[in-house]
C-alpha cells in the first residue's frame, strides 16, 4: 500500500496514466461515428441502394399485418394483395410527409401492431356475422375500420398541431425517456426469435449471416468504403432467400406439415399470382366508410398508444441520425403529421393505422447512415412498388423467418438507444434506480399478464358488457413501451422533483437547452421546415 510513496518524484508520477483511464466516458448530445447525418446525403448510387434496403426492411410489418387480418375479414389472396399495396402506397406518402413537414427526421412511417386489437374487435362485431358472401363481408368490415381510423386520427392531429403534446414532452427527462425508448425496441421481443424459430433452418442462418456481414466482416476485410456493414441486409437476405428457394424447389418441404410449408416455402404467400400488374390505390376504393362510436373510441385508444410508442421511436431516430435531442415543438409537429397519416390510412382503407417504423430506426444504426434523403428515396420505392403490384409482390413474398431475423437486430438497436440516455443520469441515486427498475419491470410484466390472460380465455382481463371499454383498457395495457413510459413519466415528475440534486440525477439539465427550438443553433439545421415555410409556421 505504501510502496509507491518511497519512490521519490518519479514513483509518485507513475500511476497518473492509470488515473486518466478511470475517467468515465464523456456525455454526448449527438451520437458520434455516424457516417452521414440528417443533412448530409451519401452519393446517389449508394443512397438509392440504402433506400431500397429501408424498403425491404419495412416490408415485413406491411405484409405481416394484412396477412393476419384479411383472411379473418373474409378476404382472399386478391384482397390481401390489394390491402398490402394500399398500405405500402400510404406508407410511402406518410414517410414523405413526415420527412418534409413533420419532424424532418429520417423516420419511415409504416403499419402499427397497436391497431391490430381494435381491428380484430371490429371483425368480431355482431353486425357482420350474418353476411354470407365473404367478399361482401370483407368490404363491410373494411369500411368499419376506415370509419374508426378517420375518427381516431383526430386525436393525434389535435394533440400534435395544438401544441398539447409539446407541453407533455417538455416534462420528459433523459431518465423517463430511457424506459420509453428502450421498450419501444425490447418490448417487441415476441416478434423476434419466436418468428425465427417458425422455420429455424432459414431464420437462424439469416440471423448469423447478418451478424457476420455487419459486425465481423468490416474488421476482417479492409476496403476503402464500408460495403459489408452498410449493405449487410441486402447481401444476407439475397443469400438466404436463394437458399430458401433452392430448398423449396428441391422438394425439402414436400411432405412437411402445412404450418411448416407456410413459413418455410418461398411460394406460399399467394401474392405474386394475386397482385395486379398495375394498380393505383385511391381514397374510398372499398366504398363509403361506416362509423360506430364504440369502435372509434377503441381505435382512439390504439392511436394514443401508437402516439406514445412513436414518441419513443422518434427519440431513437434522432439519436441514430446524429441529431440533437428533439425539441418538444418539433415532436408535436411530427405527431400532428402522423395523425394526418392515420387519416390517410382511413381514407384509403389500409385496415391499419400508422406509426414510426421501429425496424427502420434500427437499420439507421446498423448502416450508420441517418440521411433524410435515403429515407425519402425509400418512400419512392414504396410508392413505385405499390403501383407496379407484381414486382412489389415478389419482394413481399420473402419468408417471415427471414424478416424476424432482421427484427432481432433492429429492435435490439432501438432498445440500446434507450439505454444510451442513462449517460445523462446519476446511476448511483436510489431514486434513479427505483424509477428505472420499476418502470421497466412493470412495462414487461403488465402486458405479459394481459397477453397471457387473452391467450387462455380468448378475451382480455377487462371483460365488461361494454366492448369498446374492454378494448380501450386491453389495448393500452398490452403495450410494453406505453406502460413503461407512463410509469416512468409519472414517477419522475412526482418524486421529489423540486430538489436541486434530483434535477441533476434525472439528467434534465443536459436537455434544458433543447426545450425550445431557438435555444440551440443546431435545431435550425436539423429540424427547420423546407421552402422557407418556417416563416409561416414558426417553431417555439
Amino acid at each position: 500500500m505504501a510502496g509507491g510513496g518511497g519512490g521519490g518524484g518519479g514513483g509518485g508520477l507513475a500511476p497518473l496514466p492509470k488515473q486518466e483511464e478511470l475517467v468515465p466516458h464523456p456525455v454526448k448530445d449527438q451520437l458520434p461515428n455516424i457516417s452521414y447525418c440528417i443533412t448530409s446525403p451519401p452519393p446517389w448510387p449508394e443512397a438509392i441502394l440504402l433506400g431500397f434496403q429501408h424498403y425491404l426492411v419495412m416490408l415485413g410489418t406491411t405484409v405481416i399485418i394484412p396477412t393476419a387480418l384479411v383472411p379473418q375479414m373474409g378476404g382472399g389472396n386478391d384482397e390481401k394483395a390489394q390491402v398490402i399495396q394500399t398500405l405500402l402506397f400510404v406508407a410511402g406518402l406518410n414517410t414523405l410527409l413526415q420527412t418534409l413537414f413533420g419532424t424532418r427526421l429520417p423516420a419511415v412511417i409504416g403499419g402499427s401492431y397497436s391497431f391490430v386489437l381494435p381491428t380484430i374487435s371490429i371483425i368480431l362485431a355482431g353486425r357482420y356475422s350474418n353476411i354470407p358472401d365473404p367478399h361482401e363481408k370483407f368490404l363491410h368490415i373494411m369500411r368499419g375500420t376506415q370509419g374508426a381510423l378517420i375518427v381516431a386520427s383526430t386525436l393525434q392531429i389535435i394533440l400534435g398541431f395544438s401544441g398539447l403534446w409539446r407541453n407533455v414532452a417538455r416534462f420528459l427527462s433523459p431518465l423517463s425517456a430511457v424506459p420509453l425508448v428502450a421498450l419501444a425496441g425490447f418490448g417487441l421481443y415476441e416478434l423476434g426469435f419466436p418468428g425465427v424459430a417458425k422455420c429455424i433452418e432459414i431464420g437462424l442462418p439469416q440471423l448469423l449471416i447478418l451478424i457476420i456481414f455487419s459486425q465481423y466482416m468490416p474488421h476482417a476485410v479492409h476496403s476503402q468504403r464500408p460495403v459489408f456493414d452498410r449493405f449487410a441486409v441486402i447481401f444476407s437476405v439475397a443469400i438466404v432467400w436463394l437458399y430458401a428457394f433452392i430448398l423449396t424447389m428441391g422438394g425439402a418441404y414436400r411432405n412437411a406439415a402445412p404450418k411448416t410449408q407456410q413459413h418455410c416455402r418461398t411460394d406460399r404467400s399467394g401474392l405474386v399470382g394475386a397482385a395486379p400488374w398495375i394498380r393505383v390505390p385511391y381514397p374510398f376504393q372499398w366504398g363509403a366508410p361506416t362509423f360506430d362510436a364504440g369502435e372509434a373510441f377503441a381505435m382512439m385508444a390504439a392511436s394514443f398508444v401508437a402516439l406514445v410508442e412513436s414518441t419513443g421511436t422518434f427519440i431513437a431516430v434522432a439519436r441514430y441520425a446524429s441529431a440533437t435531442p428533439l425539441p418538444p415543438s418539433i415532436l408535436s409537429r411530427g405527431v400532428g403529421w402522423q395523425g394526418i397519416g392515420i387519416l390517410l390510412d382511413g381514407l384509403f382503407g389500409t385496415a391499419n393505422g400508422s406509426t414510426v417504423s421501429v425496424e427502420n430506426a434500427g437499420l439507421l444504426a446498423l448502416t450508420r447512415v441517418g440521411s433524410r434523403r435515403v429515407v425519402q428515396i425509400s418512400a419512392g420505392f414504396m410508392i413505385f412498388f405499390s403501383i407496379l403490384g407484381k414486382f412489389g409482390a415478389v419482394f413481399a413474398s420473402i419468408p417471415g423467418p427471414i424478416i424476424a431475423a432482421l427484427y432481432c437486430i433492429f429492435f435490439a438497436y432501438v432498445g440500446a438507444a434507450g439505454l444510451s440516455f442513462l449517460q445523462f443520469c446519476n446511476l448511483n441515486s436510489f431514486r434513479t434506480k427505483f424509477i428505472l427498475g420499476f418502470s421497466v419491470f412493470m412495462g414487461l410484466s403488465v402486458p405479459q399478464y394481459f397477453n397471457e390472460y387473452t391467450s387462455v380465455a380468448s378475451y382480455g382481463p377487462v371483460h365488461t358488457g361494454a366492448r369498446w371499454f374492454n378494448d380501450i383498457v386491453n389495448v393500452i395495457f398490452s403495450s410494453e413501451a406505453f406502460v413503461a413510459g407512463l410509469v416512468a413519466y409519472f414517477l419522475d415528475n412526482t418524486l421529489h422533483r423540486h430538489d436541486s440534486a434530483t434535477r441533476k440525477d434525472r439528467g434534465r439539465h443536459f436537455w434544458d437547452r433543447f426545450r425550445s427550438f431557438n435555444a440551440d443553433s443546431r435545431s435550425e439545421e436539423f429540424y427547420s421546415l423546407p421552402f422557407n415555410l418556417h416563416k409561416f409556421f414558426p417553431s417555439v
